[in-house]
């Protein structure tokens, strides 16, 4: 890829940003970034006020990176951003050495990171006086990890913006920035973007970074599933504030419920489910250009992530609360919205060129645990799209074929519980 060549990147998220300012850092002169808004995109996984900063995995490999990148949220260039705090993973089973908590600690051990047993709900609370519910039921299990934090997402992707522009990263946004489609050549070369307004715009190589968008626009051949997630937003008062200045971050891995700290900036207190989430099934004569997407988020952007969860999904939201903070649990909220994730059958990212297309790089997949790679995955992407990655990484993030004519190959990498995805009732869809 040489570097007066123009490179063409769809989505402004965490990995499309991250990937431009890499580029661009590099030396590469001719980079456009098109999406639908403005960075932070309102209803992108990459926006919201807060993100879970761990090092916590099974995988080797995703442990290894996210600790080099927890390590940089600590640099003077994220004070403001990314405040540390403990987190608590529990969950209401019996620990077995095949569950993902329990490989996640023999992970730590081997490299020797440190983390502490929580024997019970009545030792959580000695080490969170603040946490006034009854917790995760019997039989208990859970450790806790000091070594954690948050980052405040849209500061976060707007520092990374910035970034881009003084490094001279182009942006097109709008309707002249969503892209509906693609101007190939004989030889499945791109040639342009199409977008809802305008001129195509060409360029020599494409990044398509879109996140649960992506699937619109070509074949994922069962190898993405666009899932939407509940988050809850409740307001509190200044007094409120400062009363829960210390609630850890506190994940119920039987649920998925988690929640962050309150957010001083804005005096919310946010709740998430991290789970197997809802499915919208595009309606007839609805823009997509992939036949076989299965899931898509609406195309045209709001302004802020519209104001609904399906009611299953804010009973969740209620029911978690109410484990650790059941004074609050009954109070309204100011805001409930659903979070689009792009899963892949393993929860593995995908950094690799499209079978279809020779100048087509897919970046992206970030199943939900993406963002607090922030730090160090625009050198992932550059590595990969040079066709530079370890092997065992270029391995667990190629594009895969195998699932296309597979029925639900879903399953995950262990970390999710909960209900079962299902699809969003009519009902449910127009809401959004």
């Amino acid at each position: 890829m040489d570097k007066e060549s123009s490179i063409v990147i769809i989505g402004a998220g965490v990995f499309g940003l991250t990937t431009a300012y890499q580029l661009a850092s590099e030396g590469y002169k001719n980079i456009t970034v098109l999406d639908r808004h403005m960075p932070p995109v309102a209803d992108g996984s990459s926006s919201d006020i807060s993100r879970i900063i761990r090092f916590d995995y099974a995988d080797d490999d995703y442990l290894r990176i996210s600790h080099a990148a927890y390590l940089k949220w600590q640099e003077p260039k994220y004070r403001g951003i990314f405040y540390p705090r403990p987190f608590i993973l529990t969950g209401s089973m019996a620990p077995t050495k095949d569950s993902w908590m329990e490989r996640t600690k023999a992970a730590l051990n081997r490299y020797s990171l440190p983390w502490t047993h929580v024997a019970d709900a009545a030792h959580a609370k000695r080490l969170h006086p603040v946490l006034s519910g009854e917790l995760a039921a019997p039989p208990f299990s859970g450790y806790q990890n000091n070594q954690a934090g948050w980052a405040d997402a849209n500061k976060a992707i707007s520092q990374l913006r910035d970034d881009c522009f003084e490094a001279g990263v182009s942006f097109v946004c709008g309707r002249r920035g969503t892209v509906i489609g693609f101007d190939t050549d004989s030889d499945k070369n791109i040639k342009a973007a199409r977008t809802l307004v305008g001129s195509p715009i060409s360029g020599d190589h494409f990044i398509l970074a879109a996140g649960a968008w992506g699937s619109s626009l070509v074949p994922m051949y069962n190898s993405t599933i666009a899932t939407a997630q509940v988050l809850g937003f409740m307001r509190l008062t200044p007094e409120e504030v400062k009363k829960y200045q210390d609630l850890p971050i506190y994940i119920n891995f039987s649920s998925g419920w988690f929640n962050f700290p309150p957010h001083e900036d804005t005096g919310l207190l946010k709740m998430a489910v991290h789970g197997w989430g809802y499915t919208r099934t595009p309606r007839e004569g609805e823009f997509t250009l992939a036949k076989s997407n299965i899931s898509t988020p609406p195309l045209i952007p709001p302004r802020e992530r519209i104001n609904f969860v399906p009611a299953d999904g804010e009973h969740r939201l209620r029911e978690g609360l109410r484990e650790i903070l059941p004074e609050l649990a009954d109070r309204p909220y100011e805001k409930l919205a659903l979070c689009w994730y792009t899963d892949t059958p393993t929860g593995d990212f995908i950094m690799d060129y499209h079978p279809d297309f020779k100048n087509l790089f897919i970046g992206g997949a970030g199943s939900g645990h993406g963002f607090k790679f922030l730090p160090v995955l625009g050198e992932y992407m550059s590595r990969a799209i040079k066709r530079d990655l370890p092997e065992n990484l270029a391995q667990k993030w190629r594009f895969r074929m195998e699932y296309q004519h597979q029925d639900d190959t879903f399953l995950g990498d262990g970390s999710r519980a909960g209900p079962a995805r299902r699809e969003l009732t009519p009902y449910e869809k127009a809401k959004l």
